[in-house]
């Protein structure tokens, strides 16, 4: 019998703009004190901000914890939903 892997999970937790929690984290692309960008379970993740630094990393886990002041969180080019799409594309594929 096959087991099936279960969904990845990927949350965001933003504590008064001054640090978070993200979990689904696959690889941390490159940080500085200004901009974290990481590869999630969504697609890659761009943080900004200032004086941000990695608290706690855990790749096994998927989980990173940061501190510094967040300006803001981007997405970049996310995972696709498989129902994306036109009607006529979605009936015909």
């Amino acid at each position: 019998m096959d087991e099936k892997k279960p969904a990845a999970f990927h949350s965001l937790m933003l504590e008064r703009q001054k640090g978070g929690t993200i979990t689904g984290i696959r690889e941390v692309i490159s940080f500085d004190e200004k901009e974290i960008l990481l590869h999630t379970e969504e697609g890659k993740l761009s943080i900004k901000g200032e004086g941000l630094h990695v608290k706690h990393l855990d790749l096994k886990s998927g989980q990173l914890s940061l501190e510094g002041k967040i300006d803001s969180l981007t997405y970049l080019g996310r995972k696709k939903d498989k129902k994306e799409g036109s009607l006529l594309k979605r009936l015909f594929h």
